[in-house]
C-alpha cells in the first residue's frame, strides 16, 4: 500500500511540474505546443522505449518510460488548457476499460488460458463498438467501420496482423492455415508471373506479405516482433562481417561479392557456435 501512495505522490508532482511549464511565466516552448505539434514525439519516445526493451537495457528503459509518460501528461495538459479533458479523465477512462475488458477478473466470466482471454477481449471490444454505434445513432454500413479502431499509422506488419485478427474474430474465414498457405502460394505465383516493371508487382507482393502475416497470427506469432528480431540478427551478423574484414585490413564495403559471401558464411558459423555455447 505504501508503494501505491508513493506512486500517487510521484505522479501528482509530475503533473504539477508539467502544469507549471504551460503556465504564464513557464517555458515558452512548452506553452506553444499543441496536440499536433508534438504528436510525433510520442511515437519517437515509444520506439526508444521499445529499443531499450529489445536490448534488455533496464537502465535506459526506466528513462524512456519516463519520456513516454511525459508525452502522455503533456498531451493531457494541452487538452486541459483547452477545456477538452483532463489527465484524471484519461486515467478514469482507461481504468474503466481495463475492468470492462477483464470480465474474467472483475466479473463472472471464466478464462482458463491466453486463448480464452483473447476471445473475451475481442468479444468485449465488439460489444463496445456496437454500444458506441447505438449511442451515436450509427449502424450497419453507415456506422464506424470495424477496422477503424486499428490506427493506419501503425507499422505495416502490426496493422496487417490487427486487421486480420479483427476480421477473423467476427467470422471471416481467415483461420484455416492450409487455406492461407494455398493463398500465399497463389500470390507468390502471381508475383513471379508479373513482368519486372509491371505496376501490379507491388500489389502482388503486398498480398503475399499480408498472407504471411495472417499465417503468423494463426500461429500466435507477433509478425512485427519476429521481423524486428530477424533484422537485429542480420545487423549482428553484418557487424561480424565488418569485424572479420577489418581483421584482414580490409573494408567490407570495398570487398567483392564473392569475398562478402565468404565472410557472411563465416559470420554465420561464428554466430551458431556462440549460440550453442550460450545454450549449454
Amino acid at each position: 500500500m505504501r508503494e501505491a501512495v508513493d506512486a500517487r505522490e510521484a505522479i501528482q508532482s509530475l503533473i504539477e511540474t508539467i502544469w507549471r511549464l504551460r503556465q504564464p511565466g513557464g517555458c515558452p516552448w512548452d506553452r506553444k505546443q499543441t496536440h499536433v505539434s508534438i504528436a510525433g514525439n510520442m511515437v519517437e519516445e515509444a520506439y526508444e522505449a521499445l529499443d531499450a526493451i529489445e536490448r534488455d537495457d533496464t537502465e535506459h528503459l526506466r528513462e524512456e518510460l519516463g519520456d513516454v509518460l511525459m508525452q502522455v501528461l503533456m498531451q493531457a495538459q494541452i487538452a486541459a488548457d483547452a477545456d477538452e479533458f483532463t489527465f484524471q479523465d484519461v486515467a478514469r477512462d482507461v481504468e474503466a476499460k481495463l475492468i470492462r475488458r477483464h470480465p474474467h477478473v472483475f466479473a463472472n466470466d471464466v478464462a482458463d488460458d491466453v486463448a480464452d482471454v483473447s476471445a473475451l477481449w475481442d468479444r468485449v471490444k465488439l460489444q463496445e463498438r456496437s454500444d458506441f454505434s447505438e449511442r451515436h445513432g450509427r449502424g450497419g454500413s453507415s456506422g464506424e467501420s470495424l477496422l477503424d479502431s486499428v490506427p493506419r499509422a501503425l507499422p505495416a506488419l502490426r496493422q496487417a496482423q490487427n486487421v486480420s485478427r479483427k476480421a477473423a474474430a467476427i467470422g471471416l474465414d481467415l483461420d484455416d492455415r492450409e487455406a492461407v498457405w494455398d493463398r500465399m502460394d497463389r500470390d507468390r505465383a502471381a508475383f513471379r508471373a508479373d513482368p519486372p516493371d509491371s505496376p501490379e508487382r507491388e500489389s502482388e507482393l503486398g498480398d503475399l506479405l499480408f498472407s504471411l502475416v495472417n499465417i503468423a497470427r494463426i500461429a500466435d506469432i507477433d509478425a512485427e516482433r519476429a521481423l524486428r528480431a530477424s533484422t537485429s540478427a542480420f545487423r549482428r551478423r553484418w557487424q561480424t562481417v565488418e569485424r572479420l574484414a577489418g581483421e584482414t585490413g580490409a573494408n567490407a564495403e570495398h570487398l567483392s561479392a564473392s569475398e562478402l559471401n565468404m565472410l557472411w558464411d563465416q559470420a554465420g558459423r561464428e554466430g551458431s557456435t556462440m549460440e550453442r555455447s550460450a545454450n549449454r
